[in-house]
């Protein structure tokens, strides 16, 4: 479901080189907590409503990158979560292989339905109190809940030091203020892409992957390997 507003000045759909920047810096200056030789958690939550089946389909696309660029760094546990239709909220069990998010994510179809942000936020917070999670990512185009209520859950998540990447699709203003508030409050980033700009997306996410599963030196092998987005974190990390 994609929200409008009535006010014409709204951001463009382009990711701009100053927004994906200003993400890499931040995820450059995330703490990890991964254990050495210890396998990153990361959460992939994602939004399943009606308007989000391209953006699924990409996404399902692009995950097996998270993984493969993981792999020599002891690995990447991912847990699949999302919503959709009316209060639907699924979550898959924690896995270590592509083909077994890829398998879940080409049995989903997208459903109408109300965003339940708070779900994804909650359920991270449960997650990382049983055994820590290194990160969370959400992909998403909008935002029907209130902002101050899932500002508490941004908050209580914040405080057990689990960042949330959150990955905007659109322009959508509200969308856009919420997102960057749960950013904020998990010590996370925002980064908003378009349907055009999916390589930026990938690229993106392997960053995230890789820092959450090795940390710095990680990010800077990959830089070595892919340039592109990833080397402008590397080159940020050494700077730093």
């Amino acid at each position: 479901m994609v929200m409008t507003s009535g006010n014409n000045k709204l951001p463009t759909n382009q990711s701009s080189t100053a927004e994906v920047d200003a993400f890499l810096r931040k995820v450059a200056a995330t703490p990890t907590n991964t254990a050495p030789g210890g396998r990153g958690r990361l959460i992939f939550a994602l939004d399943a409503t009606a308007s989000r089946q391209p953006a699924w389909d990409r996404a399902a696309q692009i995950q097996g990158e998270m993984f493969s660029e993981t792999a020599n760094l002891g690995g990447l546990e991912m847990q699949l979560a999302f919503y959709r239709g009316f209060g639907e909220f699924k979550v898959s069990p924690w896995v270590a292989t592509p083909k077994d998010i890829l398998r879940m994510m080409t049995s989903v179809f997208c459903l109408a339905g109300e965003t339940q942000i708070r779900k994804v936020l909650r359920h991270a917070i449960n997650e990382t109190k049983k055994q820590k999670v290194n990160a969370v990512v959400f992909v998403g185009d909008c935002l029907e809940e209130d902002v101050d209520r899932l500002g508490a859950l941004a908050g209580e998540l914040g405080l057990l030091g689990v960042p949330t990447f959150m990955f905007h699709e659109g322009a959508d203003p509200i969308a856009q203020f919420g997102f960057k508030q749960i950013a904020r409050l998990t010590n996370g980033a925002y980064c908003r892409f378009d349907a055009n700009s999916a390589h930026v997306l990938k690229d993106l996410l392997s960053a995230v992957a890789v820092y959450a599963a090795g940390g710095r030196p990680a990010l800077e092998n990959l830089a070595r390997k892919r340039g592109g987005e990833v080397l402008k974190i590397a080159h940020q990390v050494k700077g730093g």
